[in-house]
């Protein structure tokens, strides 16, 4: 019952987006089976209150935004989100502290043996997929920690997704986008209605004014559920008076009645938003679920103590400035491709590039890929281009030809570790190297570069 072989066995059961084999047909999501599992491990899940967190982009931010004003506060929070960077573990924790080898293992086994059970007693169709048993084991640790409220990450969608069996007492909708449209849809309507599936009667929604069409789709769904909508444009800092860089957002902010100082950690323009759903959420739950402990400092200290690594993140090994950003669809490239524009641009600058292959490889390249065009006016200017160890990594030659359709050069390494070094050996001293196209990619890297701490 190691924590290796639970890891292995976890990996085993492959991933949600792919087929079991070639050809095959995908997995069918169906709450059912999610509900079952838990009813014969206790339904645990229903031991603890929860905020629930559906988007295309920010979701991350702002569920670590918010639970670590929940720490900050005073509370015992979990935080549940994926993907990982480097470790599974990373996962799921509590406060600062990410679950242990040990514990995670314990746990694994336990889920595993009682979905096998269930398979076997023709109450499951097939043993549960990564993402449920994942969802499930954070369920088990949060309850037998105690937290005093978990903040969930959505995984895919919201409607059909395994942190969905919870009752969340607030749920959340990021900024929305067109990403995953095989699953969810062609449409921003389409992709709007399936993350509104985390909504409930009578429940409340926290949110921003977005694209008109999301907009509309929400509200299709929240009025006949009689939502109660929580607009956080509110907490959006006044342009001129936030101090904004790639790396950092300072801006004053009336919270709770008081003038606080917002000194985030997490840079680019974008991140106000998701601070803003993060502090509404935190001011909700004050105000309307008992969570009197939350106060303006408690919420200013939680956003400047925020951790969240792999966005607009800068690591310097060697000399070498790194920037990791995960920029996995087309509105992160904008963004990412927003933060560079702060930068200098005499910089000479290298892109290491890869992402996987249901990703939009030729929009995220035709946003990126010509601030790196070394057939233009920066000659000192680089593209290494290499496939990921993942199994839904997109193949070279696609990342090739996607710079080849753009008529832009770039050259190509056998894998990351060597993608890594060949970006030393081309970028000049004082050059940027801006690492991007998936959190898979940021993962290696990150675990290279800090190896060498």
């Amino acid at each position: 019952m190691s924590y290796q072989l639970a890891v292995e066995q976890l990996y085993a059961r492959g991933h949600e987006l792919a087929p079991p084999q070639p050809g095959a047909p995908r997995r069918k999501f169906d709450l059912a089976y999610m509900r079952r599992l838990m009813a014969e491990l206790g339904d645990l899940q229903t031991t603890f209150p929860s905020v629930l967190i559906a988007g295309t982009n920010g979701k991350g931010s702002t569920a670590a935004a918010l639970a670590s004003v929940l720490t900050a506060s005073g509370y015992r929070a979990g935080l549940y989100t994926s993907p990982h960077l480097e470790r599974i573990n990373e996962r799921i924790r509590i406060g600062n502290e990410l679950i242990g080898d040990e514990t995670f293992a314990q746990l694994y086994f336990r889920v595993d043996d009682t979905s096998n059970r269930l398979v076997a007693a023709g109450e499951l169709p097939h043993p549960p997929s990564f993402f449920e048993v994942m969802t499930a084991i954070a369920f088990l640790y949060f309850a037998e920690q105690k937290v005093e409220i978990a903040v969930l990450e959505v995984g895919l969608g919201g409607r059909l997704d395994a942190t969905n069996i919870v009752e969340p007492v607030v749920s959340v909708i990021t900024d929305l986008g067109l990403d995953h449209m095989d699953y969810l849809g062609p449409t921003l309507t389409h992709i709007a209605k399936e993350k509104a599936g985390i909504l409930r009667k009578n429940g409340v929604m926290v949110t921003l004014p977005q694209h008109p069409e999301a907009n509309y789709a929400l509200g299709e769904v929240a009025v006949p559920l009689e939502v109660r909508g929580v607009n956080a444009a509110a907490y959006i800092p006044d342009r001129g008076l936030a101090q904004t860089s790639p790396f950092r957002n300072v801006y004053p902010l009336r919270v709770l009645g008081e003038d606080v100082i917002i000194d985030a950690p997490l840079g680019g323009a974008h991140q106000q938003r998701n601070l803003a759903l993060a502090i509404a959420t935190a001011v909700e739950l004050r105000e309307h679920h008992d969570f009197a402990k939350i106060t303006a400092g408690s919420i200013a200290a939680g956003i400047h103590q925020t951790e969240w690594p792999g966005r607009l993140e800068v690591l310097t090994r060697g000399g070498v400035e790194f920037l990791l950003d995960v920029a996995h669809n087309p509105d992160g490239a904008w963004t990412l491709r927003s933060a560079l524009g702060q930068l200098p641009e005499s910089r000479p600058r290298t892109l290491l590039f890869s992402c996987l292959r249901d990703k939009a490889v030729d929009g995220i390249a035709q946003i990126l890929f010509p601030l790196f065009d070394a057939s233009a006016d920066r000659v000192q200017d680089h593209i290494v281009l290499m496939p990921m160890m993942n199994p839904r990594a997109a193949l070279i030659d696609d990342l090739k030809q996607a710079a080849a359709r753009l008529d832009i050069p770039a050259e190509t390494a056998p894998d990351v570790a060597a993608a890594v070094e060949q970006a030393r050996a081309v970028t000049p001293a004082g050059g940027l190297v801006v690492v991007t196209g998936s959190v898979y990619l940021i993962g290696e890297v990150r675990h290279i570069l800090r190896k060498e701490m």
